[in-house]
């Protein structure tokens, strides 16, 4: 009686071997698979098309506090002189109400305010002219001289920038240079510059071009971190002591 139930117990056995060993592998090769194809969750959250670094001359957009006319050729009864941006982004205009305008170019505003007016007008020739905007500017911190809020004249690249604001200070790492450019209301786009090969080599055409808001941050290097006044006890730390 025992012989007839020897097969199948072992048969038994190695069918939940092989499940087991099946169960083991498919994790694995799902995990493979996932990873070479399926985009990781920072891959996802990035920007679809962030700004490059290498972009010169972008239009200015609209920000809060800014203010601009508005004119009509055919319909002068519509027009509104020094129409102002809020501080949510809006503007209220007459006949249409509140529209966001916030972060749009100049011929950005002109097609949404045609838009908004062709419900009410027929084909309605419109004029933007901006009166009152913030001026393009740059920030430089760290390790420079004079770190500040400086207004930008014409095109300006980050050495241009750093000289501006003073120069480096004894204490800066020239070679880790930061360079921040906000990309929209979530992100901020970072870049590492090494000015010291940069200099050292004579090539300037990898020194970038600010864009209007740019930061630039200059950090320490490793020497200046250490405290200017050691406590006596820890000097063994920085200096060897000889026992006669």
């Amino acid at each position: 009686m025992m012989k007839r139930f020897v097969s199948p117990i072992r048969l038994s056995a190695v069918l939940l071997a092989a499940a087991a060993v099946c169960a083991a592998q498919a994790p694995a090769a799902n995990l493979t698979s996932t990873s070479a194809s399926a985009p990781t969750v920072a891959d996802a959250t990035k920007p679809a098309n962030p700004p490059g670094f290498q972009q010169r001359s972008p239009r200015y957009r609209i920000q809060a506090g800014d203010t601009f006319d508005l004119t009509f050729d055919l319909s002068p009864e519509f027009n509104q002189l020094v129409v102002a941006v809020q501080p949510d982004g809006f503007v209220t205009l007459r006949g249409v109400g509140d529209l966001k305008v916030a972060g749009q170019t100049v011929p950005e505003l002109t097609d949404t305010l045609r838009t908004a007016y062709a419900k009410i007008l027929n084909d309605p020739a419109i004029s933007v002219v901006l009166k009152e905007f913030e001026k393009p500017y740059f920030v430089a911190g760290g390790q420079v001289a004079k770190p500040g809020k400086y207004d930008m004249h014409g095109q300006v690249t980050l050495t241009q920038a750093i000289e501006i604001a003073g120069g480096f200070q004894s204490s800066a790492k020239h070679s880790q240079v930061m360079l921040f450019r906000r990309v929209d209301d979530q992100w901020t786009e970072a870049k590492l510059i090494d000015v010291k090969k940069m200099e050292k080599n004579g090539n300037l055409r990898e020194d970038p071009f600010l864009h209007p808001g740019d930061m630039v941050i200059v950090p320490k290097n490793t020497m200046s971190k250490i405290d200017r006044y050691i406590p006596n006890l820890s000097m063994g730390t920085y200096l060897p002591l000889t026992i006669p």
